[in-house]
């Protein structure tokens, strides 16, 4: 997105896509035209690497352009970023939020020849969180809101919780007023992000759950026709949350899990807190409150010792738990993990697993859409001629439709990935 002389370059989570926002709003208030933001995704070394393409790429793009360098994969490895020719600034998650931060670098442009100016610090010492204020999301029919950041657990895969540091919450009040700027603003779906979103309200007073939080912006906020949650672990969900999923319908029926695998074993080598009879009873629970929610889960192919037998158990927890929208993520060793130091399987055998998994994701899908042709769906328009209903299925339009606006369409067939919507009326 540009504004002002000002880029935003966004790989990774939804959470990225709000601080790149968030960023981006600090650095026109400093009036940084001529600044490139970059904020780049570690979840994978594959993410890592294209993170380190990208800022390439947009030093040959913006040749006289300031470029700055900033998310989770510049901060756990900030010399492979600061190594790049034509790098100005390697900014640190713990402070990339900051108005100082920005203030700071508005007044002290770097000098190429120099080489880039650092600005990391520790991020495991960060304590507290607080919610920077945003406006709007340029032409975004649903907006982000971040309520948490970092993590507390250490599963063998994950550097997240290097890049990001401890689990932190937004007070309840601040994410409250941040929903009500946004519905004051247009937008009439906000999506609850985090890095371990069910473990909001963990380092708050009296340790609300994250249920509860739902709860308030439901009741506080009655003019928002739609909340949706981002990517949630079946370990943390609690009766609260289940009572604030089944009590309102503006919360969208779509949940996705972090699942990551379908067998027990690799699960505990995983060190994830659930099991596969938890995650199948998590879904059996929650469709049985509302029978009209979808599930998406993030699944990895290939985990150090796994087996065929054990990536058998993943590929039937995709249809044990009727899983719809997968996100397949091909296992590729993080230095500084355990699982790096782990018996690998095979790299081409790793691959022709994820491609099995996507595979039954997309059969999966497929049965879905079929069910859904003929029914009426409330869709938000993201564009003139492609809308999102409540459980995430993108739908191509008939006829023109006001972005940002929800218009009721009836189901006429589907491409495999969209469902075809003829347009009903306008709501």
């Amino acid at each position: 997105m540009a504004e002002s002389g000002i880029e935003t370059v966004t790989l990774g989570c939804r959470l990225n896509a709000f601080e790149s926002e968030s960023m981006r709003e600090l650095a026109c208030g400093e009036n940084m035209s001529g600044t490139v933001i970059i904020n780049t995704c570690a979840v994978t070394a594959e993410a890592s690497r294209k993170s380190r393409q990208a800022v390439r790429r947009w030093r040959k793009l913006r040749p006289h352009s300031r470029i700055v360098v900033t998310g989770c994969a510049s901060q756990v490895d900030q010399k492979s970023f600061a190594d790049i020719e034509g790098v100005d600034v390697v900014l640190g998650n713990s402070g990339k939020l900051n108005r100082e931060t920005w203030s700071d670098l508005a007044k002290n442009k770097p000098l190429l020849s120099s080489g880039p100016r650092m600005v990391v610090d520790d991020v495991m010492e960060a304590e507290t969180l607080s919610s920077h204020m945003i406006q709007g999301f340029g032409n975004r029919a649903c907006a982000f809101v971040r309520v948490q950041d970092g993590c507390d657990h250490r599963c063998t895969f994950c550097i997240i919780p290097y890049g990001r540091g401890r689990a932190r919450s937004v007070p309840a009040g601040q994410v409250v007023t941040q929903v009500k700027t946004l519905v004051q603003h247009g937008y009439k779906e906000v999506v609850l992000t985090g890095v371990d979103l069910t473990s909001w309200g963990s380092d708050l007073p009296g340790r609300p759950a994250f249920g509860n939080l739902v709860h308030r912006i439901i009741r506080l906020v009655p003019e928002l026709p739609r909340l949706r949650l981002s990517s949630i672990d079946p370990a943390e969900i609690d009766d609260e949350f289940m009572d604030a999923f089944a009590s309102s319908n503006r919360v969208m029926p779509h949940l996705h899990l972090s699942l990551q695998a379908g067998d027990n074993m690799i699960l505990k080598r995983m060190k994830r807190r659930h099991s596969r009879e938890v995650a199948i009873e998590t879904c059996n629970r929650v469709r049985a409150i509302r029978p009209d929610v979808v599930f998406g889960a993030d699944l990895i192919a290939g985990f150090p010792t796994e087996s065929e037998e054990m990536f058998e158990n993943t590929l039937r927890l995709v249809d044990e738990c009727e899983l719809i929208w997968l996100h397949v993520f091909p296992f590729s060793p993080r230095n500084g993990t355990p699982a790096a130091r782990m018996p690998q399987v095979p790299v081409p055998l790793v691959r022709q697993r994820a491609a099995r998994l996507r595979q039954t994701g997309d059969r999966r899908r497929a049965l879905y859409l079929d069910s859904q042709i003929g029914s009426t769906h409330s869709v938000l328009a993201e564009s003139p001629l492609t809308a999102r209903n409540g459980q995430y299925v993108e739908f191509k339009l008939d006829k023109p439709c006001t972005p940002g606006k929800i218009h009721e369409v009836v189901v006429t067939g589907h491409n495999r990935r969209q469902l075809a919507g003829s347009v009903e009326q306008h709501l």
